[in-house]
């Protein structure tokens, strides 16, 4: 019995560790308060987590670049580095984004889209050459939704945009989404394997965070997923409502059983170590 206790703790713990390989952190301008003891700190309690990739959701959101390439943001990533981590850095994102996607018809999303693209791409050719950080892949912030890419006319578009944008990457392209119940679980799952078949890293957010859909309907989305999509669990909850600033806690993320595919963890601020970046 001991001996299966212990096989059983055991499998737990390794699973706990797997599913903390890959972190999501989002940098803010408040987080250049830290020092950098403070981030060898907290890149250390990473690793022993069992953190081994580290996901940057930006390296610039609107016209903050958080200090460009001698920057507090590329300081604290070289030292992620030094302690072992693995960097998907984030690229351009657009601060409207969300507010820009309403009422824009097809071709009008197709256009947006494509400039937010040419943006990653001038910023990723800069990322490389100034900021001298080894990466293991590149992620893109602009989450796909299925309110947006509702028409599969729009998906088809979006599926040309991101195959040509991802050839010109010299590693491979992340990028994350999640679901409003707009589509059927199927459908979804279907429209995110095709995009992995590109060769790009998709992951899926479970929603557990926000809690915008039942956890039933949550549950449905995430089965009907190909092993290719990974999961992204949130730790957090969400405390505002509609109109009001975005605010949330921390909470445990959902069952971290990985089954066949990856799972990440959203963000690095809620997580128990990171409990600086909150103050």
């Amino acid at each position: 019995m001991r001996r299966l206790l212990f096989g059983l703790t055991l499998l737990l713990a390794l699973a706990q560790a797997r599913a903390e390989e890959h972190l999501f952190y989002q940098p803010l301008n408040a987080d250049a308060a830290l020092s950098q003891e403070d981030w060898t700190q907290l890149w250390q309690a990473s690793a022993q987590q069992g953190v081994r990739t580290l996901v940057v959701q930006w390296s610039a959101y609107g016209d903050a670049d958080f200090g460009g390439h001698d920057g507090w943001l590329a300081q604290s990533l070289r030292e992620a580095r030094t302690q072992g981590l693995e960097l998907v850095l984030g690229l351009y994102m657009d601060p409207d984004y969300y507010q820009r996607l309403n009422g824009l018809d097809s071709a009008g999303l197709a256009s947006y889209w494509q400039y937010q693209l040419g943006r990653s791409l001038a910023l990723q050719q800069r990322l490389r050459q100034d900021w001298q950080l080894p990466v293991a892949g590149w992620y893109l912030p602009l989450e796909l939704d299925d309110l947006n890419f509702h028409a599969p006319e729009r998906r088809q578009a979006l599926h040309a945009q991101l195959k040509d944008f991802a050839g010109q990457l010299d590693a491979p392209l992340h990028l994350s989404a999640f679901t409003g119940g707009r589509l059927a679980p199927q459908v979804y799952a279907g429209w995110l394997g095709g995009l992995g078949e590109l060769g790009i890293q998709v992951w899926w957010q479970d929603g557990a965070g926000t809690a915008r859909l039942e956890p039933l309907v949550r549950q449905a989305y995430e089965r009907a997923l190909p092993c290719t999509v990974g999961v992204v669990r949130e730790a957090f909850r969400q405390t505002s409502t509609e109109g009001q600033p975005f605010a949330a806690q921390p909470a445990k993320p959902g069952a971290l059983d990985t089954a066949c595919r990856r799972v990440a963890v959203f963000e690095l601020r809620y997580r128990p170590w990171g409990a600086r970046l909150r103050k």
